[in-house]
């Protein structure tokens, strides 16, 4: 498949924003990957800031990303954390594995990015077992029109500040349901305070899906 060149000075931005993280969004990244079992596939995994986190559960960890110029941190540090892990560059939406092939797939701050997001999730349900996991920990839109009217108005400006397509105002939760999936676990946290540089950013969801 055809290969994205990437974001440069993104994969700069966010190694380092990964690597300030408050113990808030630690911590949602160590509930999120820390949980994971069997054969996962990690979706969006930029830089590899979920890598430290998975346990003793994983019996193969394999990781995937569009944007080579991440990949290329992301190998840095699964050198740094020893462990095997196979990254392979791959959009969301073409994800190179057979149907029911993996008992969890993780995604942290990715349905954010993706060019379709319902076609992203359609994937990660094709590649889960039946019994598998999807855990999830993303950021979305506001739950009050107040928030979800500055988002909306952001967004454009904010999609093109970064470079890298991130949405600020969509509704993960709702496009998880529509492609197919049911709650075993939901929760909505707010991990930066609210006079922060990423404000818009404050609303997030925390969870595990499995197929409806």
């Amino acid at each position: 498949m055809p290969q994205e060149q990437g974001h440069k000075w993104f994969a700069v931005f966010w190694d380092w924003a990964v690597k300030s993280e408050n113990a808030a969004l630690r911590r949602g990244r160590q509930e999120t990957a820390g949980g994971a079992r069997g054969r996962v596939l990690e979706i969006g995994c930029g830089t590899g800031g979920n890598f430290p986190y998975y346990g003793d559960g994983v019996s193969e960890l394999i990781a995937t990303d569009p944007d080579g110029y991440m990949l290329q941190r992301a190998r840095k540090l699964a050198a740094e954390v020893q462990r095997p892990i196979e990254i392979l560059q791959a959009p969301a939406e073409q994800i190179p594995f057979e149907d029911q092939s993996f008992d969890t797939v993780v995604s942290t701050w990715v349905m954010c990015h993706a060019h379709n997001p319902l076609g992203a999730l359609a994937e990660v349900r094709r590649v889960l077992k039946p019994e598998g996991q999807f855990r999830f920990y993303e950021h979305g839109r506001y739950d009050h029109a107040f928030g979800a009217f500055w988002q909306d108005l952001v967004n454009p400006v904010w999609r093109r500040l970064l470079g890298s397509g991130c949405n600020l105002n969509r509704d993960t939760a709702r496009s998880i349901t529509e492609a197919g999936f049911v709650f075993r676990e939901l929760e909505s946290v707010k991990p930066v305070p609210m006079l922060s540089p990423m404000v818009l950013t404050r609303p997030n969801i925390k969870g595990i899906a499995v197929r409806a």
